[in-house]
């Protein structure tokens, strides 16, 4: 499918609140706002000079399909009250929107990720070649890479802003963050999202490796997903398959990006390196396949 690349947009009618590493966001009044999806690619927390035509479409169109199927778990910051057309009445500015957007009511965002893994990978494989733990949790010895966890984990991390790095930390210090009763909620919530997410996906061919979650709270004090959820930029996606521990398993999300960068002497500062046409045609033919697959009936 060919799709015309945004790298930034450019909304007047409304102010621009913030610029991510991926969504550009603009507020609506003072209780909404309109987060759109560009095609910025990043990794290793800097983005890339080229964007990845599609793919905050992709995103956008696979985490609405998640807020549904998992709607019954938890309220998420979704607005159903307000059309794009209501938002931005401007034709040339509603393109730039159309189909990459969301409107969301205004949250106080928790300044924690919450990640769930299942499987060793990634920097708990490097936290547990090195500690036996990740993050603090102890594991069984001898687990080899990409092995399954006799259950899933809770490992928060911090938020970071462009440019800088998201650190993961303990679950002690995510008390001190947020207090131990909201650290609570936030954990379970969160282990039971991945649950349900990953007997669905493994019942399609993929199996969620790990996955990272945001929160925030709205004006009642309720706890309320947030931004992206369960998306190819948020979580590892596997071949069933394919998939074998001790070997690296083929993947269908942003793994693929980061594997070509390993290859280069590249310091993982900004700026990046531009991708080849090559790296960028297969990364998107991931994230079409995983939408695909997730989004299909068994």
């Amino acid at each position: 499918m060919s799709y015309t690349a945004i790298t930034e947009t450019t909304i007047r009618s409304l102010p621009l609140v913030h610029r991510g590493k991926v969504r550009d966001i603009y507020a609506i009044g003072d209780d909404h706002l309109l987060m759109i999806a560009t095609d910025r690619v990043s990794a290793f927390d800097v983005v890339l000079p080229e964007p990845l035509p599609g793919k905050g479409i992709l995103l956008t169109k696979l985490a609405m399909f998640w807020f549904e199927l998992i709607g019954n778990l938890i309220p998420n910051h979704l607005c159903d009250t307000l059309t794009l057309a209501d938002v931005l009445p401007d034709a040339s500015e509603r393109r730039q929107a159309q189909d990459r957007s969301m409107i969301v009511k205004k949250l106080d965002a928790l300044p924690v990720e919450a990640v769930v893994r299942g499987y060793l990978i990634g920097s708990g494989w490097l936290d547990y070649q090195h500690t036996g733990s990740v993050c603090g949790i102890e594991l069984p010895p001898d687990l080899v890479l990409a092995q399954q966890l006799p259950e899933p984990i809770f490992t928060p991390a911090s938020k970071a802003d462009v440019g800088d790095h998201d650190e993961n930390i303990t679950y002690t210090q995510m008390q001190e963050v947020i207090g131990s009763e909201r650290a609570a909620a936030v954990k379970e919530i969160s282990r039971e999202i991945y649950a349900k997410a990953a007997s669905h996906a493994l019942a399609r061919g993929i199996i969620i490796a790990d996955t990272k979650f945001e929160f925030g709270v709205d004006s009642n004090g309720t706890l309320t997903l947030m931004d992206e959820v369960l998306t190819p930029d948020s979580s590892r996606f596997w071949n069933a398959t394919t998939y074998r521990p001790g070997h690296n398993p083929e993947s269908f999300d942003k793994q693929f990006v980061r594997d070509y960068l390993e290859t280069l002497d590249w310091d993982k500062t900004a700026p990046g390196p531009v991708l080849p046409a090559e790296v960028q045609q297969k990364t998107l033919a991931r994230y079409e396949k995983a939408y695909d697959t997730l989004t299909s009936a068994t």
